[in-house]
């Protein structure tokens, strides 16, 4: 099994804890930004974390919980049930140097995004507020976005955070693109994790990961609660005939933009469907 591809360690409580530590491997030996845990709980069960010199969204997957960050109770929060119901989710911004918790009043599924913090920012409801699901690309390149905590979206230092649903039969992250390189304004550099979902849940969908000099070149195979981390190079997925594909991406890097270019060979697409 690729290094890249994440399985998750069970069914429930803290099914992934990738850090910079351990997220390190011969194809991502630089990797130092990007930390995704997540949590599946039943109702009554508890979660927390102290975030030390990293800040964390908290984003509500499914489910509901009563969360509180930083001292501060933030009550119930979740509405949608099923991810696929593709509502805006309920998230929250906690700071470097705090603590938060959770306990469940539904099963749930909670994620904890993380990145390097400079304590710019308080903690804060950042979803469903502010939210709206919008529409990216044509024909069978089309999905559905939550963009949770994109630039344009002043609430977080290091983290840039989304949703997306691919249609059955769809692709998604397409064309293929890649951000690198600390080269702004034409490019950053930004890891990325994907957690992955599939509807119906047995399904499965791929992940490309590779670069344009061949260095870098796996093909996953993905199933739900999967984890898939982009250290370099274009990053496309597919979602076959019958099964809808969600992921949360996760990204992070020495400057909270987001610029890319799609690969050379695959750019006519862009500019036919601009």
């Amino acid at each position: 099994m690729s290094e890249l591809l994440r399985k998750p360690t069970g069914t429930t409580g803290k099914v992934h804890d990738i850090t910079p530590d351990n997220a390190k491997s011969p194809l991502s030996p630089d990797w130092s930004y990007v930390g995704f845990s997540l949590y599946r709980l039943a109702p009554g069960d508890t979660a927390g974390e102290t975030t030390g010199d990293r800040e964390a969204i908290l984003v509500l997957v499914e489910g509901k919980a009563k969360l509180s960050a930083a001292g501060e109770d933030f009550g119930e929060m979740g509405e949608r049930m099923d991810v696929f119901e593709k509502t805006p989710p309920h998230c929250l911004y906690v700071p470097n140097g705090s603590e938060w918790s959770a306990i469940a009043t539904t099963a749930c599924t909670l994620a904890v995004c993380t990145a390097p913090s400079t304590g710019g920012h308080k903690a804060a409801r950042i979803g469903p507020e502010g939210i709206k699901l919008a529409d990216r690309g044509k024909g069978t390149n089309l999905r559905h976005i939550n963009a949770i905590a994109m630039e344009e979206r002043d609430v977080a230092d290091s983290l840039l955070v989304t949703e997306v649903f691919t249609p059955a039969g769809h692709w998604s992250s397409y064309p293929p693109h890649r951000h690198d390189e600390d080269a702004f304004p034409d490019m950053t550099y930004l890891e990325e994790t994907y957690y992955h979902r599939l509807n119906p849940a047995q399904g499965y969908g791929h992940q490309r990961v590779f670069t344009e000099d061949g260095s870098l070149d796996e093909t996953l195979s993905v199933s739900s609660h999967d984890v898939v981390l982009v250290p370099k190079g274009h990053h496309p997925c597919a979602a076959p005939y019958g099964y809808e594909m969600y992921y949360l991406n996760v990204m992070a890097g020495p400057l909270r933009k987001w610029r890319f270019k799609n690969h050379p060979d695959h750019d006519w697409i862009a500019r036919r469907d601009a």
